[in-house]
């Protein structure tokens, strides 16, 4: 039998009062937050989707905290450095790595990466999605996949294709649009998506898979053509491209777009951040800007975005092991 001891509620006072200084913590934490510039380290070069989308709502989000926003290019390494630079960051919320999917293919596929993204960042929230589109020069005789596949099968010559670096999502769909369509291809990894769709459009590789922001507006200008997209969502931004069933799969089919901040950082701090960035997103001119590039965007919890991220990297190293992808 249970003997209440006279103690007892003495230390359920205690209890309480140790909770309520946490709440009490927690919410001054939460006040305090930001306490000064907010760094957005973008893995990828300058004109980018990724950067681009940074850049869309790193105003709303200074004009919201009155605090400055500062966009920064971290290139290099398919990613790796700008990744690594947020992850041996303070986990104070005040460094914040924007990432396209590349992140999760490339964390999927390399096993000699310095961090293991899923345990070293906390997903804070998405902030878009946009459909990949395979773009290739304004050779007349290619016109569609179909003519793209077969003279690339007839072809005494390598058939090349870029990507914005080893281990990206364009990586990934271009490798698996080569052997599903039954041609061997070489990967030319590029420093980030604008170089890779420059060399492509000049003729120096075949074809290249890049988001929206970087493939409809050439081809709205007649500098390009897009042949195809891996993402029903690309019919939204182009009626009359084909879908490209064989990509549209396990969820790999549209480039994703995530902010991350350290593993470690304090769960008040990115549910803030991740309400701030879902309220900017529901802005109407965030949503027409986002539309006229060809992104749609999309948020999340952190939740929601750590489940995401870590089935994501799973399927990407399934995908990328059954075709035969790798890092080398």
């Amino acid at each position: 039998m249970f003997i209440k001891s006279p103690n007892s509620s003495i230390w359920s006072k205690i209890l309480s009062t140790l909770t309520l200084l946490s709440l009490v913590c927690l919410n001054h934490v939460a006040q305090a937050y930001p306490n000064g510039p907010i760094k957005l380290v973008i893995p990828a070069s300058a004109g980018g989707t990724t950067d681009i989308l940074a850049r869309l709502i790193a105003k709303p989000l200074s004009d919201a905290w009155q605090v400055p926003v500062i966009v920064e290019n971290r290139v290099g390494a398919g990613g790796v450095i700008g990744a690594k630079f947020v992850i041996d960051s303070k986990p104070d919320g005040q460094t914040v790595l924007i990432a396209p999917s590349a992140l999760g293919v490339r964390s999927g596929i390399d096993k000699k990466l310095p961090y293991d993204s899923v345990k070293e960042l906390a997903g804070v929230s998405l902030i878009g999605l946009t459909p990949s589109f395979l773009i290739v020069s304004n050779d007349p005789g290619v016109t569609t996949l179909q003519q793209l596949a077969n003279r690339a099968k007839g072809s005494k010559e390598k058939i090349f294709y870029a990507s914005a670096g080893i281990g990206s999502t364009a990586h990934l769909h271009a490798a698996l649009f080569a052997k599903n369509y039954g041609f061997e291809a070489v990967h030319v990894a590029y420093k980030g998506t604008p170089e890779a769709v420059i060399d492509t459009i000049a003729g120096r590789v075949t074809y290249v898979f890049a988001p929206g922001p970087n493939a409809l507006p050439l081809a709205k200008d007649g500098k390009a053509k897009i042949l195809g997209t891996t993402s029903k969502e690309g019919q939204i931004f182009a009626s009359t491209l084909n879908p490209m069933p064989e990509l549209i799969r396990d969820d790999i089919g549209d480039d994703w777009f995530a902010s991350f901040v350290p593993t470690g950082t304090p769960k008040i701090m990115r549910d803030k951040l991740s309400n701030e960035i879902t309220r900017i997103l529901k802005l109407p001119e965030i949503q027409d800007s986002f539309t006229q590039i060809g992104a749609i965007g999309r948020s999340s919890t952190p939740e929601q975005l750590d489940d995401m991220y870590s089935k994501y990297v799973a399927k990407a190293a399934k995908i990328a092991k059954e075709a035969n992808i790798s890092a080398e």
